[in-house]
This record gives C-alpha cells, structure tokens and sequence, in this order.
C-alpha cells in the first residue's frame, strides 16, 4: 500500500453496489501460547486466496460465544498445534506423550461437536484431524513411535525438511472426496506430528494413508462436508490451495441453503416422536432418543413438523391396549401404564395429544400449535418452532362419526385412515382385503373430514383403497409419507399409476425416509431419498411432492438421519439446480396448498 488517502480507499469501496461479493465465512481456530492466541498467516492467506472470508476463533469455552459464532460463519477451519491431553480419550498419558496445548482442547471439542450437529462444512489439519475424530467418537496414537508396531515404523512424521518441501507420500482411496480433489490415488505431502488418529470412529472412513499405515485423511461416512488430513496443506503452493478451494465451496453451498431455509418454511409433513413423550423423553435437550427435538430441527433449520398420535391396529379380536408399550411406560409413570392398559383407541389418540400440547406449552417461547398454513408462517416470523396434529390410522375415530369434528376442533390436520392392517374405515396395504377397499362406514368418514376440513391421508392404504378414496373425496388427498414402487417394490409404495391419478387430483405425494420403502436390498442413504423424489416428479410433476420424514417411526437414513440433517437434503436440491420456487414447492409449499383447498372447504 503506497496510498495513504483514506479517502481515496474509502472512494474505492463504495466505487460499485453492492460493495462486495458475499464470501463464504471461514472461522479459523486459533493457536495459543504464552497468553497470546495466534494464527499462521498461511491459514487465513489460503481461505483468502481460496475465495473465503476468514474469521479467527480464540479458544473460548463459553457455550454464548461457541454458539454465537457458529450461527454466523459458513464453514470451519481446524488448525494444527499441541498435543491433545489424553484424558478426554479416557486414557493416561504415555511417558512419549508431547506438550498438551489445555486451553484449546475443550473450547475445540466443543465448537467441533457443535458444528457437526449443525452440518457446518469442517476441514480438519494435523491437530485439525485429530480434533476431528476425538470429538465424534474416534481415539488417537498418542505417540506414533509408541502406537506403532516396531516392524512398521518406516518415516519420521515430524520432519525438519523445510513446510515447503514434501517429505513422503499418501496412497489416497479411488472413491473419496480426496480423490476427487486431485484426481490422483497417490500424492506427496509433508507432514509434522507424532499424534495421529489410531481408530476414526463411525463417523469416519480413512481415505489416505503413508506407506507405514499411519492415517494421513478422514472424511465423514454420512454424506457430510467434513474432511480432516494429518498433513499440512496451506504449505504446499497449488496442491494444498485444492483443499481450501474445496472448503470454501462447501461453506458456499451451506450459506446459500441457510439464506433459503431463512426464507423459505421448512415442513416436515410425518413424525412420530409423540409416542416417546409419556416415556420420560425431553423435547427441549439434544435427547439421544428421539430424532426430532427443538435443538435437532434448530441445528438442521426446519421451521415444523406435523406429529402424529399413532395409533397400532390390533388383530381381530386382540384389545387396543395390547398394542401399547406398556412396559416401556411403566417405569416412567406407572399410574399412567395402568391407565392405558384399559384405553380406548379415541382415547388414547387423546391422550397423545394432550402430551404434545403440554411439551408445546413448557416451551411456548420456542415453538407453537400451528393448525392453519397462516399460523405456520406466523410462528416462523416470530422465530418459533411449530407442531401441527395428525393422526396415523382412522381406528382412532371409533365407530363414531362425531369424532372428526371432535378432533377437528383439536386442531388435527390430516388423518391416514388406515396402518397396518384392515380397519372398520378401509383395507390397508398390509391387510387381507377385508373390504375390498373403502368400506360403506369409510365412506361417511372421507365425505365429513371433507366436511371438517380434515386432509385424507392414503398413506398405508390398500390401492384399491387408495382409487376408493380418490372417487369419494371431493377435495385432493394426500399420502404424507410414501415411497414409489416403481423404485421399490412393495406394496406400501405407489404405483406410477397412482402417483399420476393423485396428481390429477390436485393431490401430494411425501418421500418418506423409512429405509424398506427406498430399496429393497443394502443400506439406504440420502441418494435413495432424492432418487425417489426425482421419481416421483417426473411422473407428478413439481408441483405434487414434499418430504414426511417417518422420523421416530423407524424412519431416518445415513445423510437424513434426524431432524438436524434436513439441511442436507437442501444442499442436494440446490446441487441438481433446483431453484428456490421448486425447493419451496418441495418443502411444504405444494402440502400448504393442498391443506389451504381443504380447510377452505370446511362447512
């Protein structure tokens, strides 16, 4: 800078409009020595140069500041130093352990955990790596020369060759995000460290490693933008540039989805987490038992879901009750467990209502009973969460017509008349074709939840069922969580035929995440997910899809496993070139649509 015009800087900046391009954010984690927290220069100069805005993070513990920063920055950069103190890994120090660096290890474990909850893009290096697996359940060598078999210690890790110059080389895995980067199974790094990861963990796969066996690259088995490398690559000119390029990318891809979920409402039209809350679960906590609480849809930024009073149809002759997981309530609550052994199907759908209107009511400051499409968009501008009420199978209404307007007034949205197994309303995909479709009392109970501006829900229905009930409805039905058969086949999942007949309803059909209804044979994963919705577009059309999740009902697969992964399946729609319209659509936008029609029509 030869300039010392401020002026002339200043008339330079605002020379164009806007003013700047929006970079992604870069939060760097920052050394610590001597009471001063500090960065490497070649850090921040490659997200530069990458095309991010770099941002340095103190190690600070405090959960205000982690969150804080979190909530702001796109993507994470974890840096190299000390040693990690083993006794977060639950082991003694070695004699051959190096100096420990104390004040990074906790405010790093923590910002890493947290930034993993939240999907935020994350490159680990050297130290970075090792942050990256002792946070999520890996553990590391504390010393290599110790962890190592004396046969394969074969290189010096921590070289004294100058950072610029490669000092061994990595054998890199042909189908990683490594590879990709390079387009190379082998590359020459340089390498200064005696801690290395030892086991990744579940979250991870080894993706390179040195010709000894040490591991050299980590990157996340669950469709996650989170890579670590032992090496250090803001050393190595072009090479190691690749690397930053990538994170940057990512942290793009994160920040545009985040600006869109701001944007757009987010619903999740098929939960069944209500039946974990007589059994003690806390909807306001990370709650390891429930896939779908208030931290995990502010970490994946879903503004709602409909949860549903499941109700599971007994065999002929076989009392409601004994459906019910007694047992599992019984050390929660027993005067409850003994309440339940006698209910009544109409009751007990009650009685799940009245549970998630009291957790609703604990944290009325954080979410809210939404029962119109209005009152969705309402609870989004306040910043609340917002629960809509369904009910998954039609026994819940009795014999007894009067009971849909009793749970219409409840606030219920949608009923599925049937589950898994015939009911008096209709015959279910799973049943025996006791009706041979919708029964004459089903009939009455499509044509006044019409009356009661009550969504009919086909999911679960028998096909013949599902033809019944789109001639008897006068208003478009929908099936909040069902799969297509033509993908997989099993009779749960719709036919192409059925998909284009309730297109031509006005109807919706909402992927569903339960693995048995994405493929029929290995793991499913998010790809199947999208696959299934790309199907099921090009038969309807854009304008008749959405996503019902079937979290907590055995739904949830590697990449959309919980409520705080649902970002994910954003920046998949925004990688095929959806557009924000479509991806509006997509996420609750057709659904509103629907429920708008019916509750309009209610008399």
């Amino acid at each position: 800078m030869n300039d010392f015009d401020l002026q002339s800087h200043l008339d330079s900046v605002y020379a164009t409009f806007p003013e700047a391009s929006n970079r992604p954010v870069i939060g760097i984690t920052s050394n610590y020595t001597n009471g001063d927290a500090a960065l490497r220069d070649r850090y921040y100069t490659q997200v530069v140069a990458a095309g991010g805005t770099p941002v340095i993070i103190p190690p600070v513990a405090d959960k205000d500041v982690i969150i804080g920063t979190l909530d702001r920055i796109d993507g994470l950069l974890l840096t190299g130093g000390g040693d990690y103190n083993p006794l977060w890994a639950g082991e003694e120090p070695l004699p051959q352990l190096h100096g420990i660096n104390s004040e990074r290890d906790l405010p790093e474990l923590l910002l890493t955990r947290l930034a993993f909850n939240r999907q935020i893009p994350m490159l680990g290096i050297c130290r970075g790596i090792q942050t990256l697996a002792l946070a999520l359940g890996g553990t590391l060598m504390q010393d290599i020369a110790q962890g190592m078999p004396a046969a394969a210690r074969l290189l010096k890790h921590s070289q004294d060759a100058d950072r610029q110059e490669p000092t061994h080389s990595v054998s890199i895995e042909p189908d990683s995000i490594l590879h990709g980067i390079y387009g190379a199974e082998r590359l020459y790094v340089n390498s200064f460290h005696h801690q290395a990861v030892q086991d990744p963990g579940k979250r991870f796969r080894v993706t390179a490693q040195a010709p000894d066996g040490v591991t050299e690259a980590i990157e996340s088995t669950e469709f996650k933008a989170v890579l670590g490398v032992q090496w250090h690559p803001e050393w190595l000119q072009q090479e190691g540039l690749k690397l930053f390029e990538w994170l940057v990318g990512e942290a793009g891809n994160f920040s545009v989805a985040k600006r869109l979920h701001h944007r757009v409402l987010t619903l999740d039209t098929h939960c069944d987490t209500p039946m974990f809350f007589p059994q003690g679960v806390n909807f306001a906590q990370r709650d390891p038992r429930i896939l779908v609480d208030l931290h995990k849809m502010a970490d994946g930024r879903q503004d709602a879901v409909t949860m549903v009073a499941y109700l599971p149809q007994p065999k002929p002759g076989e009392p409601f009750a004994e459906k019910i997981d007694i047992a599992g309530l019984q050390k929660y609550n027993p005067q409850q467990a003994e309440l339940l052994s006698h209910i009544t199907p109409t009751a007990y759908a009650d009685f799940i209502f009245d549970k998630i209107e009291a957790t609703v009511h604990e944290h009325a400051a954080s979410v809210a009973i939404a029962r119109t499409p209005a009152q969705l968009y309402e609870n989004k501008r306040h910043g609340r969460k917002s629960v809509m009420l369904g009910i998954e199978n039609g026994l819940a209404l009795g014999s007894d017509l009067s009971n849909i307007s009793h749970f219409a007034q409840r606030g219920v949205v949608y009923i599925t008349l049937c589950h898994n197994g015939d009911n008096q309303i209709c015959d279910s995909a799973r049943g025996s074709g006791t009706h041979g479709g919708v029964s004459a009392f089903g009939e009455q109970v499509i044509r006044e939840m019409n009356a009661q501006g009550i969504m009919v829900d086909l999911s679960h229905g028998a096909e013949r069922s599902f033809y019944d009930a789109l001639d008897i409805s006068q208003l478009p039905i929908v099936c909040s969580h069902s799969n297509c058969r033509a993908l997989c086949n099993v009779p749960r999942n719709l036919t192409d035929q059925q998909l284009r007949a309730l297109a031509l309803k006005g109807g919706v059909a909402h992927t569903t995440l339960y693995a048995g209804f994405l493929r029929q044979a290995g793991e499913a994963d998010i790809r199947d997910a999208v696959a299934h919705l790309e199907h099921a577009i090009s038969v309807m059309g854009i304008e008749h899809v959405g996503l019902g999740t079937d979290f907590d009902g055995d739904g949830g697969i590697r990449g959309l496993a919980d409520s705080s992964e649902l970002i994910n399946f954003t920046i998949c729609l925004l990688r095929r070139k959806y557009s924000e319209q479509d991806i509006a659509r997509i996420w609750g936008g057709n659904w509103l649509r629907v429920m708008t029609q019916v509750q309009n029509a209610r008399k």
